[in-house]
């Protein structure tokens, strides 16, 4: 079993094609390709983790269509746009906000990107969506939606290879202290 984890799929939601700039004629061909790319990765046995923002303007049964073609026992971190015709699907399990130990690694998972989490001192990573690869990564938390990797769910191992590669912010920078010895910065 792997563990998977997406975010801001948007089924159903044509604005999102021109909002994120997505590369699809028709919200159909869209949300087709999000299915494809999904089992293409996903086996009958895998979890996902998708952080919110599964869709928008579905109905229920199209909702249930799309979700029943997905593979894997998916897990939703509810996102801004998960509504209830997006709640009642059945997920193995739904949150606001995660915290677990995935693979040996302390995972902290939300729709919205935080700034600070529990443990991330001591060694946790967050991962979030909503911001359509937007807000750049750090060195310890990562977009995980669509936009930012190929439209497809993604590993730990992938995620930890991306946050390996990502400078981390200095020290002076990261608690906040001033450039120079007055504590005002240089111009």
């Amino acid at each position: 079993m792997t563990t998977f984890f997406t975010a801001d799929t948007h089924f159903f939601h044509a604005g999102v094609l021109h909002m994120s700039r997505r590369p699809f004629d028709t919200i159909a061909e869209h949300d087709e390709m999000l299915v494809q790319s999904w089992n293409a990765v996903v086996g009958p046995k895998d979890e996902v983790w998708h952080l919110g923002d599964f869709g928008m303007g579905g109905t229920p049964e199209r909702y249930a269509a799309i979700f029943k073609r997905m593979r894997g026992r998916k897990h939703l971190v509810r996102g801004n746009h998960d509504r209830q015709k997006i709640l009642t699907l059945p997920w193995h399990e739904q949150h606001d906000l995660v915290s677990r130990r995935i693979e040996g690694q302390r995972v902290i998972l939300s729709h919205y990107p935080m700034r600070a989490w529990p443990g991330a001192w001591r060694g946790s990573i967050h991962l979030f969506g909503h911001t359509h690869g937007m807000l750049p990564d750090t060195s310890q938390s990562c977009d995980v939606g669509v936009d930012r990797w190929s439209y497809a769910p993604v590993t730990l191992g992938q995620i930890l290879e991306r946050l390996a590669a990502t400078p981390e912010i200095p020290e002076e920078r990261r608690l906040g202290q001033a450039d120079d010895e007055d504590g005002a910065d240089a111009e």
